[in-house]
């Protein structure tokens, strides 16, 4: 897909549209379940269809994304080994961050930078652990970071016909550090980030939004109006021209 646009809540549509729940009502992700790694999804060209395959179970299972969930939910109890069940939220997924529910971003120059960092890593590594929405080309490392501001203020930015507004620099979990293959993780891959963005933020950057210097990509929430509006590979950013509250 070349095209998306955004849902009610301001996110890009079908992204984080379905979550795992254990019985308490408690996320099942891979911040606490290592078996979410094992798992691996194929989509067709429409991103209407996805193919799950685990080493647990013989047979994959494809499951339409309009279809009930629950044929899901259990043949994904079967690989955990435990209930869980699968839920929908098609105006705005389960976003990290429920106060800014907008696509994330970064430069494609962060990716190359921060690959530098550990040896044996390449941007299209980080891209995988990352996984930002949006990728700005053409731009220097860490160019996202001038898209915050101080606490309570944000920066606002038309891309394609969607207007954005960027609210804080994303605050990563443990998720990042492993190979999104085998799930093992870099040691010291937390520390390393923290220290190099702590050494290198540019002058742009507004370090009083740094508590801890583990934030790479940019939080973003909608501009008002927004649902509906589309973004596409190749469009321009543009800042516009004040922060609003």
């Amino acid at each position: 897909m070349t095209t998306s646009a955004l849902v009610a809540r301001g996110g890009l549509r079908s992204d984080r549209a379905f979550a795992l729940f254990d019985e308490n009502g408690g996320f099942v992700n891979a911040k606490r379940e290592p078996r979410v790694h094992e798992l691996r999804v194929s989509y067709d060209a429409d991103v209407t269809r996805a193919t799950f395959v685990s080493p647990r179970i013989a047979t994959p299972h494809v499951f339409a994304l309009d279809d009930d969930p629950q044929g899901l939910a259990s043949w994904l109890s079967a690989h955990f080994e435990r209930p869980v069940a699968v839920r929908r939220d098609p105006d705005g997924g389960f976003p990290d961050d429920m106060k800014a529910p907008g696509p994330t971003l970064v430069s494609t120059a962060t990716l190359a930078a921060v690959a530098a960092w550990f040896p044996g890593l390449s941007a299209d590594d980080v891209r995988l652990r990352l996984r930002a929405n949006i990728e700005i080309g053409d731009v220097p490392a860490f160019w996202e970071d001038g898209l915050f501001t101080t606490a309570g203020d944000v920066v606002p930015f038309r891309i394609g016909s969607a207007v954005l507004e960027g609210t804080n620099p994303c605050a990563r979990c443990i998720v990042p550090s492993r190979d999104t293959i085998t799930g093992v993780a870099l040691p010291m891959f937390a520390k390393v980030v923290s220290q190099q963005r702590a050494a290198t933020l540019p002058r742009w950057a507004d370090r009083s939004r740094f508590d801890h210097f583990y934030r790479l990509t940019v939080n973003t929430r909608p501009g008002a109006g927004q649902c509906g509006r589309t973004i596409a590979v190749g469009d321009v950013l543009e800042r516009l021209v004040a922060a609003t509250p």
